[in-house]
């Protein structure tokens, strides 16, 4: 079985208008939400293998809190193919990754994330900032990912259980 965690990167700020989009850090509501949610995947026992993560500094903070959250001592691996990537773009990426990897943090930005979500599991839901998607694969390999072997485990996202940080 090979499991899935498709995380949008936590809310960014958009007040410098000097910034190119590539380097929009976290605004403070993102500064809390990643490591919220990284506390959050910790009490349920989840450890990924491998952290994919798109090197866009909004996406590379909130890759970055949630390891150290959840204690991931591993390189996360930053690809600049996922930033502005489109959902068979980031399919393509995962079927790529070594098959000794059973569980996988996808790090990215949406629309592409909500279009992955779709793809493989009918996933109307947008994913909000910071939301994670949880989908395990009934297959060995990452290569043999389908929506036919696909099966939707969770959907948790920051507000959905802390009001005080919207």
């Amino acid at each position: 079985m090979k499991k899935l965690y498709i995380i949008r990167h936590a809310k960014s700020s958009s007040k410098d208008a000097a910034l190119d989009d590539f380097n929009r850090p976290l605004n403070k509501r993102g500064k809390q939400n990643a490591p919220f949610m990284g506390s959050r995947l910790r009490a349920k026992g989840v450890k990924p293998d491998i952290i994919l993560s798109s090197p866009a500094k909004r996406a590379k903070s909130t890759a970055k809190m949630i390891a150290k959250e959840i204690s991931y001592n591993k390189k996360i691996l930053f690809d600049s193919n996922i930033y502005e990537a489109s959902a068979d773009d980031l399919r393509k990426i995962i079927t790529k990754v070594d098959n000794r990897y059973k569980t996988l943090f996808l790090v990215g930005h949406n629309p592409s994330l909500n279009e992955l979500a779709k793809y493989f599991l009918d996933f109307d839901a947008n994913i909000p900032t910071c939301g994670i998607v949880e989908i395990a694969f009934a297959c060995k390999r990452w290569t043999d990912i389908d929506p036919n072997n696909a099966k939707f485990l969770s959907f948790d996202y920051p507000k959905k259980v802390m009001s005080d940080f919207i």
